[in-house]
């Protein structure tokens, strides 16, 4: 399910309509007004002043150049988000804002999201937002673990196979958090290997957890998050169809963290 009412659509609103005005306005109502000037001179009326230019019309002259560069460099180019939960922990924090490419995994129209040029394809491991495959418009975040074609299984245990194969993992450690992800603190934290990226991740030993085995479908991909235990993924609801992808996550630009203040240290932070 595309979702049609979104930012992306609001903007192309607000390039469409003060760019009509501007238009509008230098083809047909300035036109106007010049030769109304124009009359007024003839007929020896020198004292009249040309019309002003309408406000509505200054602003839309104004803004739409901006309107359009924030409208194309969002649709085409990179995409702000914020994470408000901790299902990414410890890779992503409560309260940081991320850059997302738009482009990593081909050039898709605004609104539609329809795809219109190939450039890349996901890769095991990357960190994606994407549209949520229940209702098409909330905006998640997670990891991809399973490609298509993929056979994935999470046992009881909460360990995770590809394919038959154990995903390598380090020894664990224990969690302290912070902030609003202070309530994760003796959690235990381990490194785990998923395709070309090492990330961490986070589990809280013998709490229950949902085991399974799926064989991820053509064109989706099955998604989890870092917080095992802490994560609405696809073990819950299932695949995400590759035409809900928005894009790869790629570095921190803020955290702010309400109530507990801006963290600098996390700016500039790639995201692996």
């Amino acid at each position: 399910m595309t979702q049609w009412w979104d930012f992306s659509t609001f903007m192309a609103l607000i390039v469409l309509v003060s760019g009509a005005i501007w238009a509008v306005d230098s083809w047909v109502l300035g036109p106007r007004r010049r030769l109304a000037g124009a009359a007024n001179t003839v007929a020896g009326e020198n004292g009249v002043k040309l019309a002003a230019k309408p406000v509505v019309v200054e602003y839309a002259r104004s803004f739409f150049p901006v309107f359009l560069a924030v409208f194309l460099i969002r649709s085409f180019v990179i995409e702000p988000f914020r994470i408000p939960s901790g299902s990414m922990m410890p890779t992503l924090l409560i309260g940081d804002f991320i850059a997302v490419n738009k482009f990593s995994y081909g050039i898709r129209l605004p609104v539609t999201n329809r795809k219109v040029f190939e450039v890349g394809e996901p890769e095991r491991g990357d960190v994606v937002v994407f549209r949520y495959p229940v209702d098409g418009e909330t905006i998640f975040i997670k990891r991809i673990a399973g490609l298509p074609g993929d056979q994935v299984r999470y046992d009881r245990d909460k360990k995770l196979y590809i394919n038959g194969i154990e995903v390598r993992r380090s020894v664990p450690e224990v969690y302290e958090g912070s902030g609003s992800g202070s309530h994760m603190t003796g959690a235990r934290r381990r490194l785990e290997a998923l395709g070309e990226h090492t990330h961490a991740i986070l589990y809280r030993p013998g709490l229950p957890t949902v085991e399974g085995e799926w064989v991820v479908p053509e064109g989706q991909y099955f998604v989890l998050g870092d917080n095992r235990d802490k994560s609405h993924d696809s073990r819950f609801w299932g695949f995400v169809p590759e035409e809900n992808l928005i894009g790869p996550a790629s570095v921190v630009w803020m955290n702010w963290d309400w109530g507990h203040g801006v963290d600098f240290a996390r700016i500039g932070t790639t995201i692996d």
